[in-house]
């Protein structure tokens, strides 16, 4: 079942209070009593010792797990009503004001945080008159992902424009939104009418967005494991060798991949799967000196062709 965020926020919200109340509670026990997977449920937990009652960095929940058991260490010290200072204060307003006016927020959820905005500043008192002179505006990306969420929360179908830097090119497709979820990014996995296949979309490379009247019917799918990244190469996908020098050995580090031989010069010599092995002509142009792909020997070639082509480009 697909979790936007504002519902990961509930139950995270909920977790908080459960464990609470449960020390030392199984890892099992709590998945099942919130119905999410024992992956899912470390996920939060990841997230949760980054959370407290300020963000100057102190009074942070001291939550951790062996894998068994969780443990919340200050359960009592956490639990003290919060005092804001003023520039806590201002900041949690600024904030309140600008994620209500975000495209795309139901309704319920706009009008309660407007409530909870207008509790925060009659307990402010005078530190709430300060916010009231400053404004946040959010990027593209930010009303892209509450078209998003909205889409995936009323189940209907969306429209983009979308940008593929495998072959700098704007498309426009119809998708039905399955989930939202971050890796380093913030990505939508979405069935994608155009392709009739399952697609990942990265938010920042929508240049336009738009909810359709169309419900949304994605096929049943099984949700993929990202514990271990987003790209999890199969083993039926197209295999690629990549000569890195030492200047490249991030590469190593960064694609996930079947081999790395050293090499004499202390390079490498990197074997390893994608789906869409074009799309590592861009690596090849970015590792200029220090890389080269050698095989296969068409993708070597194309990516020579791309390098003299930007190089005449230079030279024009």
């Amino acid at each position: 079942m697909a979790t936007n965020a504002i519902d990961q926020t509930r139950r995270m919200l909920s977790l908080v209070t459960y464990l609470r109340e449960r020390p030392g509670a199984r890892v099992g026990d709590v998945a099942r009593a919130f119905g999410i997977t024992e992956d899912e449920l470390i996920a939060d937990l990841d997230v949760l010792p980054m959370c407290g009652t300020s963000f100057r960095g102190g009074d942070l929940l001291d939550i951790d797990t062996d894998g068994d058991r969780i443990w919340w260490h200050n359960p009592d010290d956490v639990a003290e009503p919060l005092r804001l200072a003023a520039d806590e204060a201002t900041a949690l307003l600024v904030a309140a004001r600008a994620v209500a006016t975000l495209p795309g927020l139901r309704e319920g959820d706009r009008q309660a945080l407007l409530r909870a905005t207008a509790k925060l500043e009659a307990a402010a008192g005078e530190a709430a008159g300060a916010s009231s002179r400053l404004s946040v505006t959010f990027e593209s990306e930010g009303g892209v992902f509450a078209d998003v969420d909205r889409a995936i929360a009323e189940r209907r179908r969306l429209w983009l424009r979308y940008y593929s830097p495998a072959r700098d090119e704007l498309t426009e497709r119809e998708v039905d939104p399955i989930r939202l979820f971050a890796v380093g990014h913030t990505y939508m996995e979405a069935w994608c009418r155009l392709s009739e296949a399952r697609r990942t979309f990265r938010l920042d490379r929508v240049a336009e967005i738009k909810l359709l009247d169309a419900p949304a019917d994605p096929p049943p799918v099984e949700l993929r494991d990202l514990s271990e990244g987003l790209v999890q190469p199969a083993a039926e996908d197209p295999e690629v060798s990549i000569e890195v020098g030492p200047g490249g050995r991030w590469v190593a580090e960064y694609y996930p991949h079947d081999s790395a031989e050293e090499l004499p010069d202390g390079g490498l010599r990197i074997t390893l799967r994608t789906p869409d092995p074009t799309s590592l002509r861009r690596l090849a142009l970015r590792l200029g000196r220090d890389g080269r792909i050698v095989a296969p020997q068409a993708l070597a070639d194309s990516a020579r062709q791309a390098a003299e082509q930007a190089l005449a480009a230079y030279g024009e």
